[in-house]
């Protein structure tokens, strides 16, 4: 049977109801700029193509520098004005947010399918995270913040693109919530549509916040080094983080940058591979695309024929395709394990990667073929990449040391215990690791020698919601730690001499 587009989830259905939702964010066919509590018909705007089938769809409107210095200064203004409101007033405002989010909730989802490629599923996940993570604070906030203050300036975020609503609101509003006036920037690569929709029901509530568009190098300047600035949250890759990480530092500005690492799952002396099998579908999840993501399997070598027997049929079940192609145009939306990669440049990137490593000596023990996907006639098929499985990736190929950040799953085999932790610990730090042994003794003497921030013992581990904690070891992570009262903590001001808990080079307190 030909698949059609589900029955109106159109990016035009999508634009006309941004449009109506909040008409003074959506301009004909651009989004505007929010600072000096005005939405702003000012940048260039860029011109832009959904990842899922090349439709276009609104693009940044990329501010210049000296804009930018302008949008944080007036953030200041609003910053200095937002921390004497008592926090009851800044809860109840929070709360009305969270319930036009909620009215909104599948507009929002449909936006992160288009902008970012997001199947239903996921892109409802990612709404509901980003609401149920801020309700959880609201409802805990007061002794979170007894004896502490808003910072001296707003809080600057900087975030990728893969998680618009759970990571990037999710943080602006707990910000705001803890006394903060709040800047973000909109990711390059795409939902700026999804991060409008949600500041401008923010906006209306009364939140301190502003949204800008840009590019990285023209707005640090502003959202990193300005003065005005209190603190900057950052999540994305170690090259720019790097960049960000020595601006801060010189600054002695406080910091939260949360980078790229290469997260490994060991396998050794084990034996359950029923269970191994039942949980490999889902480390396909949006492709890969997500900071706490499994590219990497390190497996003793003894087990590699088992290994191979409990992995290859889970690999085969993984399902790609048009995140918006049904049957019938009634049918429910299509479940998916992932749709396109975030653009086409980023799909050739890859595949490019995994040839690279070919020809210089890796395996490939899988790849699935873009033919058997999900997808509508004639649809650009540019950005999909399907599950590609190497062995022993060469040295000389970054699918060896660097996160993929796509659906290329890797595999290293070893003979030894040291081998299996040089193997884990390959990028110098990660967020998450998993060790799957049958020894519960086995697994605890090692899981210290992994260099992540958490270890599961044969299940995974993931970035978290409400009261648990992240951070990251090594190279992947720069600064405070999150979750729970440690994201508080991180945004405000404590007792003389408080030292906040992260990856800080010298451990020090940053204002």
């Amino acid at each position: 049977m030909t698949l059609t587009l589900k029955r109106g989830t159109a990016w035009a259905d999508a634009w006309q109801r941004c449009r109506t939702a909040a008409p003074e964010a959506f301009r004909d066919d651009r989004v505007l700029n929010l600072w000096n509590g005005t939405w702003q018909p000012d940048g260039r705007a860029l011109p832009a193509t959904s990842p899922v089938d090349g439709t276009p769809v609104a693009g940044p409107p990329r501010l210049d520098g000296a804009t930018a210095h302008r949008a944080v200064r007036a953030a200041l203004d609003q910053h200095r004005a937002w921390r004497h409101v008592p926090l009851a007033e800044r809860r109840a405002r929070v709360a009305a947010t969270l319930d036009a989010l909620t009215a909104h909730r599948d507009l929002l989802a449909l936006l992160l399918v288009w902008e970012i490629g997001k199947p239903w599923r996921l892109a409802r996940a990612d709404v509901d995270r980003a609401v149920d993570g801020v309700r959880w604070y609201a409802d805990r906030i007061e002794p979170m913040l007894a004896g502490r203050a808003p910072l001296g300036g707003p809080v600057s975020n900087i975030a990728s693109w893969n998680y618009p609503m759970s990571v990037l609101v999710h943080a602006v509003l707990v910000q705001a919530l803890a006394g903060n006036a709040v800047i973000a920037k909109t990711p390059t690569d795409g939902g700026v549509a999804c991060l409008t929709l949600a500041t401008a029901l923010a906006a209306r509530e009364g939140i301190p916040v502003t949204l800008v568009s840009g590019s990285g190098s023209e707005l640090s300047e502003a959202l990193v080094r300005a003065p005005e600035i209190g603190c900057v949250s950052f999540v994305g890759g170690r090259d720019t983080g790097a960049a960000v990480a020595t601006a801060v530092a010189d600054l002695g500005k406080r910091h939260i940058l949360e980078q790229e690492g290469l997260n490994t799952w060991g396998i050794w002396n084990h034996t359950d591979w029923d269970t191994l099998t039942a949980v490999l579908p889902k480390l396909f999840d949006y492709g890969k695309q997500r900071c706490t993501a499994y590219p990497r399997f390190v497996v003793q070598r003894t087990l590699f024929d088992d290994f191979l027997a409990a992995y290859l049929p889970a690999v085969r079940t993984v399902r790609v395709g048009h995140p918006l192609a049904v049957d019938h145009p009634d049918d429910p939306f299509p479940h998916l394990d992932f749709g396109p990669l975030i653009n086409a440049a980023k799909a050739k990137d890859l595949t490019d990667q995994v040839a690279h490593a070919v020809d210089r000596g890796a395996v490939p023990l899988y790849r699935g073929k873009v033919s058997d996907a999900r997808l509508l006639p004639g649809q650009d098929t540019s950005a999909y990449v399907q599950p590609v499985t190497l062995l022993d990736p060469p040295p000389s190929s970054p699918l060896h040391h660097a996160e993929p950040f796509g659906p290329v799953d890797t595999i290293v085999l070893v003979d030894t215990e040291a081998e299996l932790l040089a193997a884990m610990n390959a990028s110098n730090g990660a967020l998450v690791a998993t060790l799957s042994t049958d020894d519960r003794a086995t697994f605890e003497r090692l899981a210290p020698q992994i260099r992540a921030f958490k270890v599961g013992h044969g299940v995974p581990r993931s970035r978290g919601d409400r009261d648990e904690l992240f951070g990251g070891l090594g190279a992947s992570w720069r600064g405070a730690f999150v979750g729970g009262d440690l994201l508080v903590r991180a945004v405000t001001r404590g007792p003389a001499g408080e030292r906040l808990p992260g990856n800080f080079p010298d451990y020090r307190l940053l204002p």
